[in-house]
């Protein structure tokens, strides 16, 4: 139990510092977001968004996509090893192979994705829109697909929106030393992916 929740904690909150770089680092989509959120909570006279009010979001929503796309928590996901010999696209996969599967590079395959480094949510908006993360759409895979799917999606889909809407509907960010352009943007690659530099960024109550 302490390993689940341990693990479900950690990326999750990497995921989050993921989205708060991006969004910092990209002020109109920042503006964008919070727009959208001030907006719901006005219409619908609340204070707070609501787990029930996620799906309502939907530049909300893409923001997660586009964060899981560009820097998923696992890049390798969980490894595999296989049972016996397969041959998958002409390839023969060994009994007792490891197997690790690189979802941080399939998410910048310029063959699937246009800009592939470009933080851009609104793809999932358009040409990109019916793509989901749950499993059923293989080009976006962060918590791998099949009877083996990571057992903390439910936990990531909740709270990874929840925290960010709450972040940014809540909240002004800043810089204290530097431009949001000067951030550092390098990864520490393991079994979650890690920003190199961690985030420092300073609130300010709306």
């Amino acid at each position: 139990m302490q390993d689940l929740l341990v693990a479900g904690t950690d990326t999750s909150s990497s995921t989050v510092e993921w989205a708060m770089t991006e969004l910092i680092r990209n002020p109109h989509k920042m503006t964008k977001l919070r727009n959208e959120i001030k907006s719901f909570m006005s219409e619908n006279g609340k204070e707070q968004v609501q787990e029930s009010d996620i799906p309502l979001l939907p530049y909300l929503q893409a923001v997660v996509k586009e964060t899981f796309r560009l820097h998923p928590a696992a890049p390798f996901l969980i490894p595999r090893k296989a049972n016996s010999d397969v041959e998958i696209n002409g390839y023969i996969v060994p009994t007792n192979a490891q197997i690790l599967i690189n979802v941080w590079a399939s998410g910048r395959d310029s063959r699937i994705w246009k800009n592939p480094n470009e933080f851009l949510p609104e793809r999932f908006l358009n040409e990109n829109e019916g793509v989901d993360f749950k499993g059923r759409d293989f080009e976006l895979i962060p918590f791998s697909a099949g009877r083996r799917i990571c057992p903390g999606l439910p936990l990531a889909d909740r709270m990874v929106h929840q925290m960010l809407a709450t972040f940014v509907g809540n909240y002004k960010w800043r810089l204290e030393y530097m431009k949001p352009e000067e951030m550092e943007m390098n990864e520490n690659f393991g079994i979650s992916l890690q920003k190199a530099i961690p985030l420092k960024a300073i609130p300010t109550k709306l």
